[in-house]
């Protein structure tokens, strides 16, 4: 309202409006035995199009339901957004993995028999007796609802989509790209970080301490020692090797821990 005053003259200066903190932003996502267990309660007009938006992450209504077969190159292998179909009107493509064109490929079959049935051209790539499709909310509902995931939204598709992107190591970058995501804030927002991912990360840490370790690291615990087979002096030994002959000392437990004292050979 203020942009639109000050551009025609009537407002000399906007006034600063402190924005609240986004914090609305939804945490669902679908696991792949959950996604299996909602689409075999789906029409099966339906399964196709929840498949491929499974791999994609694109809107379901707006970018996968308007596909039409002129959309998708099956020689080239992409599947295509034309720029002015999107939420931020830019095109966007996606290439045909294994996955997407065993889908695409099987709806295209399924496609021409219908229309060799009918003797009509069928233009969208997903249809339901050869119509567009253009409402699914009370069959979506009553598949998670079977499926014992109820409450769950299309829109869970897109946080899958960029959650596999992240797991699969893709750049984010590329993902973005491929998602239909403009800037980084947004793809954040969707980029979430679940208990499995955490402990991998954890565990990719701990590879890079095990890596740091060297000869300044001169204090360890008793149980490690133990658990490394202190028992046959191979610790202690080690720990020989690393210090040096100048700065070789006693070994000496002491609070649960060996210790490597100052001392002379």
């Amino acid at each position: 309202m203020f942009r639109l005053g000050e551009k025609a003259g009537r407002v000399v200066r906007r006034p600063y409006i402190a924005m609240l903190q986004e914090r609305n932003a939804r945490t669902g996502f679908f696991e792949r035995s959950e996604f299996d267990a909602v689409l075999a309660h789906l029409p099966v007009d339906l399964r196709a199009a929840f498949e491929v938006t499974y791999i994609l992450g694109w809107r379901v209504k707006s970018e996968i339901l308007t596909r039409q077969w002129v959309h998708v190159d099956f020689r080239s292998g992409w599947l295509r957004l034309e720029p002015g179909e999107t939420k931020n009107d830019e095109g966007r493509q996606f290439p045909l993995t294994p996955d997407l064109r065993a889908v695409l490929e099987r709806q295209r079959e399924r496609t021409i028999a219908r229309e060799k049935t009918t003797g009509a051209v069928i233009p969208w790539v997903f249809h339901r007796s050869g119509m567009r499709i253009k409402s699914f909310r009370r069959a979506w509902v009553t598949a998670c609802k079977k499926a014992g995931i109820p409450e769950r939204v299309p829109h869970d598709f897109r946080r899958t989509a960029v959650r596999n992107l992240e797991r699969a190591g893709v750049p984010r970058s590329t993902a973005m790209k491929m998602v239909g995501h403009r800037t980084e804030s947004i793809y954040r927002r969707y980029a979430i970080v679940d208990e499995a991912m955490l402990k991998e990360g954890a565990g990719k840490l701990q590879i890079l301490h095990d890596t740091q370790q060297g000869p300044a690291s001169n204090v360890v615990r008793l149980a490690d020692a133990k658990r490394l087979g202190s028992s046959s002096g191979r610790v202690a030994r080690t720990k020989r090797e690393k210090i040096g002959p100048a700065r070789r000392g006693k070994l000496s437990k002491s609070g649960g821990k060996i210790m490597v004292g100052q001392g002379r050979d």
